[in-house]
């Protein structure tokens, strides 16, 4: 008769009830004819006591002593209130009377690493000389290292972000796609990318969904959106570099300016940060406990700045970059401290990049020909955006293919896909792992990564 119910949902309305619950044990303490269990769901967790009387014997109490951490059992018992707030469980109002224990799944005595430590925080671990866990030995465990409440946290909230992401686009009008995920021939036209087998020839895997969006456009599919992986053989040991990463791509026709696609876009991730407030506080709350940091702040509308604008502020700070140098990583950082400073946000867009340092496929600027009708957009000081208005004229688009030395015969099907008319359209691709990362102030994009592939790293 009892309901199975999860641990979040047990709070002081549930009291005197008789309740069944599933979980693991995270920690027993066994204290004369009394065990105290605490027992773990995701990033929720509630004292269970096993004590000698009507429901458990002393064999009962010896037994639940020993069942070992991180195995997963069912308990019957009654919600009981709490004579005093359970310090170190989320539900310190109420603690489980245990009448019944199964054990579904044991563990095995030894675990790699212990989750006490995994969510200790560093200074905090540093200053009391308690362990805490690098971060290969968490990625090296990761199955161990996912349960604690920070990563469930995480990858909570990054779901949040795709279901967001999807609401806000499809309430916008936009269809999703999917896209070929191995290709003939370079996304980017460089050479950073993975080379595959296929039968009797050589293909490649995509560094992005940039073509077939673009086709999607030119077949009239008016404003479309995919989220998928992608692929960049870049040996880059970075912080926020991956080989493989999850691509939030955009792409839309547009009537009069490619500012449309690019207030679009812009809109649609204040919504996701809207949509994170409200919903995901407590996963906020949770990832904040171990590594603090101050809350993401954005405006309406976006703050847009044109890159002569964020190299004129980089100058006045003493550093020495020219007209259509990319910007570098630390000239990045710098520049959107620069901008919280000045107008007190952490999400901007950097419009009218220098020509130089763009795709093939990016439409020049007709008022300037050193420029660009490009942007990326930045959250705390680091790009995770790049997007542009595409070139959809083929006389065009093949002249800056072969000012960039790209094979045409390779992407004879993409121009080919502009020679039936094709509506002026712009879009961009957003990293799913940067935007985690930075949304909550992480240091590692291998944090918000449930299994990151870099250079180094190919299991588990």
């Amino acid at each position: 008769d009892r309901v199975l119910v999860r641990i979040k949902d047990l709070t002081l309305e549930k009291a005197d009830q008789e309740v069944w619950v599933r979980g693991r044990i995270h920690t027993s303490r066994a204290k004369g004819k009394q065990c105290f269990l605490v027992l773990r769901q995701q990033q929720f967790n509630i004292q269970a006591l096993v004590a000698v009387g009507q429901h458990a014997s002393k064999q009962m109490v010896k037994f639940a002593a020993n069942i070992t951490k991180e195995s997963i059992v069912d308990v019957e018992g009654v919600v009981r209130k709490a004579f005093q707030k359970v310090g170190g469980c989320t539900q310190q109002d109420v603690e489980l009377h245990v009448q019944r224990l199964y054990v579904i799944s044991s563990a095995e005595p030894r675990l790699p690493l212990q989750l006490d430590d995994a969510v200790r925080p560093e200074v905090e671990g540093e200053e009391d000389g308690r362990a805490t866990v690098n971060q290969d030995t968490r990625l090296d465990n990761r199955i161990i290292d996912l349960r604690t409440s920070t990563s469930q946290a995480i990858f909570c909230l990054q779901s949040g972000i795709c279901q967001l992401f999807r609401e806000t686009l499809i309430r916008k009008g936009f269809v999703e796609i999917q896209t070929p995920k191995i290709i003939s021939a370079a996304s980017e036209g460089g050479a950073n990318v993975f080379t595959v087998s296929y039968f009797k020839t050589s293909a490649y895997l995509a560094q992005s969904p940039q073509l077939y969006k673009q086709m999607c456009i030119c077949a009239d599919f008016d404003k479309v959106f995919c989220v998928g992986p992608v692929f960049r053989a870049e040996d880059s040991n970075t912080h926020r570099h991956l080989t493989e990463f999850v691509g939030l791509d955009i792409e839309m026709a547009f009537n009069y300016h490619y500012h449309e696609v690019v207030d679009e876009i812009a809109d649609t991730l204040v919504q996701i940060f809207k949509g994170l407030q409200e919903r995901f506080q407590t996963e906020i709350q949770t990832v904040g406990k171990q590594f603090p940091c101050e809350p993401f702040k954005f405006l309406e509308p976006t703050l847009r700045l044109e890159y002569r604008e964020g190299v004129a502020m980089l100058r006045e700070a003493g550093v020495e970059m020219g007209d259509e140098e990319d910007l570098s990583t630390p000239n990045e950082k710098l520049l959107g401290r620069l901008v919280k400073e000045k107008y007190d946000t952490d999400f901007y867009i950097l419009d009218k990049y220098p020509l130089a340092v763009r795709p093939f496929y990016t439409m020049p600027d007709p008022a300037n020909p050193k420029t660009s009708n490009s942007y990326d957009m930045f959250m705390r000081g680091e790009e995770i955006l790049s997007g542009a208005q595409r070139i959809h004229d083929p006389q065009l688009l093949t002249e800056r293919a072969k000012h960039h030395g790209i094979d045409l015969e390779k992407i004879k099907a993409y121009i080919d896909a502009f020679r039936f008319g094709a509506p002026p359209h712009a879009g961009g691709g957003i990293g799913l792992e940067r935007v985690t990362m930075l949304y909550l102030g992480l240091h590692n994009v291998r944090q918000t990564s449930m299994f990151p592939r870099d250079p180094k790293r190919l299991t588990p």
